[in-house]
């Protein structure tokens, strides 16, 4: 009987020393409104947003859940794929192999090539410049990189893919013979062949749209100048650090190859690291979904960024009717003649296929990231049509709602 009584009273006393577990085990919601909660995404910065209730977070959450069973999640996905609003999570999964060799699962914090997502942040952070007044949308390229051979090229016709430039996949047809296949390029390789070969540009300046990451990789040399760092550092300071993107980095060439994510294809074959594996700028930052919703959520911070400036990422210059595409700085949009408008950003690099949608008049952030060759994180900016009036086709979900 004194044991018994000894027993409940160590009881009582252990779970009246851990309130949370408590709480956690009746009230798992009102846990979800604590920012410890792994449930919410917060960032250092002050936000401003509505509640999200308890009812929002259920109904999406089923709707997401179908939506990625149908169009996404297939025994053959490999990746990761989160939805939250506000910062709280509506839906997230991983699944497939981060390493094949070393047998690692996929996990939220496993870091994976962002391919052209990349430019996003690239973007960002020629924005976070501006805002500082250390460089000038406006500004001439020669300002910083003095023997760029495109003397009127502007800063912002780099961010908007309208230089002219050549791609720079195409300069083994271009130089041909004297082309050296065996050496790993640097983004400084880039500008030198710019400079020494006098490659001339495919159109007229300005004039026309043409995606291009020969832009992205001389924005990184111009990020370079302007903060007196390489390229990893100036990220890390500008944007991954102060906003707690602990799984985020640009990748290495000389350190990273062994323990980076691989990118796959088929039956799990391995994509060969090429000589444009060291370029960044385009390409080549790693990250994770919930990384790059903390990205998002600053993006709505005046403490993080300027609002009026970072508003010159959404400004369409190359507005093409018949695909209803357009490009900001940056940015992706789709524009309906409804009048409709959907911000986005699509990569594909090896076997990486990754998807960033952002649904600004929403505040609900998709990310969609592949390690495996495949289209499905394009799929992913269908799911817009759950939180607004964006005219996808009808999704084939039990119960859709866009309230």
């Amino acid at each position: 009987m004194k044991i018994t009584f000894v027993s409940i009273l160590l009881s009582i006393l252990f779970l009246t020393s851990n309130p949370r577990r408590i709480i956690a085990q009746h009230f798992p919601f009102e846990m979800a409104n604590n920012s410890k909660d792994s449930s919410i995404i917060t960032i250092p910065f002050p936000l401003k947003f509505g509640n999200v209730s308890e009812a929002y977070v259920n109904q999406k959450h089923t709707l997401i859940q179908q939506f990625y069973s149908k169009y996404v999640g297939s025994p053959w996905f490999s990746g990761g794929f989160i939805v939250a609003k506000n910062g709280h999570i509506l839906f997230e999964n991983y699944q497939g192999l981060a390493n094949i060799k070393n047998n690692t699962p996929m996990s939220a914090t496993s870091a994976i090539h962002l391919a052209s997502v990349s430019k996003v942040l690239t973007a960002t952070a020629v924005l976070k410049l501006v805002d500082g007044d250390n460089i000038q949308l406006d500004q001439l390229v020669t300002d910083w990189l003095p023997k760029f051979p495109y003397k009127s090229t502007t800063i912002r016709m780099l961010l908007n893919h309208r230089s002219g430039m050549q791609h720079y996949s195409r300069f083994p047809d271009l130089m041909k013979k004297s082309w050296d296949r065996r050496k790993i390029l640097t983004n400084q390789d880039i500008l030198n062949i710019l400079i020494d070969r006098k490659v001339k540009l495919i159109y007229k300046l300005d004039t026309k749209f043409d995606y291009c990451n020969t832009n992205y990789v001389i924005l990184a040399l111009i990020i370079e100048k302007a903060t007196g760092m390489n390229y990893r550092k100036a990220m890390q300071h500008l944007i991954f650090k102060p906003l707690g993107m602990k799984n985020t980095f640009v990748f290495n060439y000389a350190t990273d190859r062994d323990t980076v994510s691989m990118s796959y294809k088929g039956k799990n074959i391995a994509f060969p690291w090429d000589q444009f594996d060291q370029l960044y700028g385009d390409k080549n930052i790693y990250s994770t979904p919930r990384d790059l919703v903390k990205f998002d959520l600053a993006t709505y911070s005046s403490d993080f960024i300027n609002p009026e400036i970072l508003k010159e990422a959404f400004i369409g210059y190359s507005p093409q009717p018949k695909t209803m595409k357009n490009y900001g700085l940056g940015m992706r949009m789709k524009e309906w003649p409804t009048g409709q408008r959907l911000t986005y950003h699509n990569g594909w690099w090896h076997g990486n296929n990754t998807s960033y949608t952002t649904l600004k008049k929403d505040t609900v952030t998709i990310i969609c990231l592949s390690n495996k060759y495949s289209s499905k994180p394009y799929q992913s900016l269908k799911l817009s049509s759950i939180f607004g009036d964006y005219p996808f086709e009808k999704l084939e979900l039990d119960s859709l709602s866009t309230e």
